[in-house]
């Protein structure tokens, strides 16, 4: 592992070898749901579009994927759990490879944020906590249900359910996987110290409350390689409710697991104050992604967030919302250019407006 950098005056634009893996930028196109699967979780020559459109970017992260049918949190979302979702990811892959780009897959279990509506299936958990809020369902929004609390027995499989999917992602062309462990999802559940009650070895004490991430990661590694394995984080977030005691020193022993195994990258959210995230900038010797905006909060991150991560020792940064309505994203912040706006009310409605639309700058004479 390298040591952590001093702070410098590294361009966004300068490029960064990523374990054997050259990016041109340090940009990176972060994890957006955008629920335009097809019926059975197979991704579409839209999804494949929508991807390379974004291939200028260092790094793509695509949506968060699920590992199981168990797995899925939202309808409309894609899968690596069968072979025919597999076989339907490498135009996407290919796509992006064409068009000079490289791409993670996300990985998302989404634990008690699900609905039997969506998977036929009663959600489960570390804990029977309910999430907090409406999941999305083929019927319109509903509360999220009790979970079960999945037994010590049933948990070792749950994490290895992330291995099995990284192992169709190689197959399926993406360059490696991103565990989602941020978000109130499943990792982040037995993060938690509200949604994660348990009193066996996957709960309690910090050292258990991070082993499930530790062992689905391992699990991971050991099937694709450390090389292909980054997990995305979001340190004392809220997400569906969730709540997490002692913030530095959780994530700071995950961390400090996480450098032994080794990884990729980390990519962490601004979801603590500068303090708590330089501290695990500090304990984390390996690559960083920095996501400087707050998930669904009012504003963009911009050039301006980027410097100054990048000037806290962050390698790369990632950009989600900018990069919907901005496929040229790269361009724009390279050269200053305006960035159009988004429109929120088509994120999530399917089809391909507001999905495929969105053109590049127009430079006039």
């Amino acid at each position: 592992m390298s040591t952590v950098a001093a702070p410098t005056t590294t361009s966004l634009f300068s490029p960064y070898a990523l374990d054997g893996l050259t990016l041109p930028n340090r940009l990176v196109m972060a994890p957006m749901t955008r629920v335009r699967a097809a019926a059975g979780g197979l991704a579409t020559p839209s999804m494949a579009t929508y991807y390379a459109q974004r291939a200028t970017a260092g790094l793509i992260v695509s949506e968060g994927v699920q590992p199981s049918l168990l797995g899925q949190s939202n309808p409309g979302t894609p899968g690596l759990h069968t072979a025919e979702q597999t076989a339907s990811w490498r135009q996407v892959t290919e796509a992006v490879h064409a068009n000079g780009g490289r791409i993670f897959a996300q990985i998302m279990h989404g634990g008690r944020v699900s609905h039997p509506d969506t998977t036929g299936l009663q959600p489960v958990g570390p804990s029977a906590v309910a999430a907090v809020g409406d999941v999305f369902t083929p019927n319109g929004p509903r509360p999220a249900p009790l979970p079960r609390a999945l037994t010590t027995e049933e948990v070792p499989a749950e994490a290895a359910s992330y291995a099995a999917a990284a192992r169709r992602a190689v197959e399926a062309g993406f360059d490696g996987v991103e565990l989602h462990g941020a978000n109130g999802y499943l990792i982040s559940q037995f993060l938690s110290s509200n949604a994660n009650l348990r009193t066996d070895r996957y709960g309690g004490s910090v050292a258990h409350r991070i082993r499930f991430a530790v062992e689905a990661v391992a699990g991971v590694v050991d099937a694709i390689g450390s090389a292909r394995t980054g997990i995305r984080l979001s340190p004392g977030a809220t997400f569906w409710g969730v709540a997490e005691r002692d913030v530095p020193e959780l994530y700071g022993a995950l961390l400090a697991e996480l450098d032994r195994i080794g990884l990729a990258y980390v990519h962490l959210e601004a979801t603590s104050d500068d303090e708590v995230l330089l501290g695990l900038r500090r304990a984390w010797q390996g690559t960083l992604i920095m996501n400087p905006a707050l998930p669904m909060g009012p504003a963009r991150a911009g050039r301006a967030d980027a410097d100054r991560w990048l000037g806290h020792g962050a390698d790369l940064i990632s950009f989600g919302r900018a990069f919907i309505a901005n496929p040229d994203l790269v361009e724009r912040l390279r050269a200053g250019l305006p960035l159009a706006a988004d429109d929120e009310a088509t994120y999530y409605q399917g089809g391909d407006a507001g999905y495929l639309t969105y053109p590049a700058y127009a430079h006039t004479a």
